[in-house]
């Protein structure tokens, strides 16, 4: 453990300093400032209300469509299959866990297709500015059993409409000072709540204390026994929302005063 921390302590620098070179909002500033409750509910093809909001989308299993002001869009653990839709995002990030969070035949017009993997000796490290969005990564490692995959999965942190939206992946372990450091503020952020084929939910729900995000959507659930059991644990530090709908809208002015579960419907894209 000591080694692989040192080894991530070694790249550390060059990726915050990659970060900084770019601009990044998320690992510059400390807290995000409170706000109204926000109510938005909205399909993900109508307009943005205005420059400082963003769109989640819960398309499936582990797959979140994320827009921005400019139309800029980014799909998250993309698999392949987004639905009876035209859309082909901007950028696509993928996680090699399981092939439900990756495939082998992406879509061939995407622009920006980042690999969450690397190669077990050196991570797979991403910092792009894609229209209004940026999109970096930090990698975590993969536990199977007593074996592990070095950088085998990626926590991918987007940056839009001031906000910084992390969407964990397929995690196996709960990062450590280094990675929570390199993270840096995360105001939403994409949980997988299984507590089996992810790390375990006391793992988990000590995480998301850790990083203190105003907003968390459960993903990686496979029934509603399995979502419950991952409420029950947090409900005593979070707010819990649960909604009729697959897609919100979020800013910074209307993040919540306490930290909430919002539990959005997965739904396909489908064009109007």
């Amino acid at each position: 453990m000591r080694l692989c921390l040192a080894a991530f302590l070694t790249l550390l620098p060059t990726l915050s300093h990659a970060q900084d070179r770019m601009g990044s909002h998320c690992i510059a500033i400390a807290d995000a400032a409170p706000g109204i409750e926000y109510v938005h509910k909205a399909s993900w093809q109508a307009p943005l209300a205005d420059d400082f909001t963003a769109r989640i989308s819960y398309l499936d299993h582990s797959m979140f469509l994320i827009q921005a002001p400019d139309g800029t869009t980014a799909v998250t653990d993309y698999n392949g299959f987004l639905g009876p839709t035209d859309l082909v995002p901007d950028i696509a990030t993928m996680n090699h866990a399981h092939s439900s969070h990756w495939t082998l035949r992406p879509d061939p017009r995407i622009p920006n297709l980042l690999e969450g993997w690397g190669d077990s000796l050196e991570p797979n490290l991403h910092n792009r500015m894609v229209g209004e969005m940026r999109v970096r990564n930090v990698p975590t490692d993969i536990r199977r059993g007593t074996g592990v995959e070095k950088y085998g999965n990626s926590i991918f942190v987007f940056e839009v409409a001031g906000l910084c939206i992390g969407h964990l992946g397929h995690l196996h372990h709960k990062p450590d000072d280094a990675q929570f450091a390199a993270l840096g503020r995360l105001d939403v952020v994409m949980a997988a709540v299984d507590g089996g084929m992810t790390v375990d939910l006391p793992t988990m729900i000590e995480t998301l204390q850790r990083l203190k995000s105003s907003v968390v959507i459960p993903m990686h659930w496979f029934g509603l026994a399995t979502l419950s059991r991952f409420l029950d644990g947090i409900g005593g530090d979070f707010d819990i929302d649960v909604r009729d709908a697959s897609s919100m809208e979020v800013s910074l002015r209307s993040l919540p005063d306490r930290p909430t579960v919002v539990v959005l419907k997965p739904e396909f894209l489908r064009d109007e």
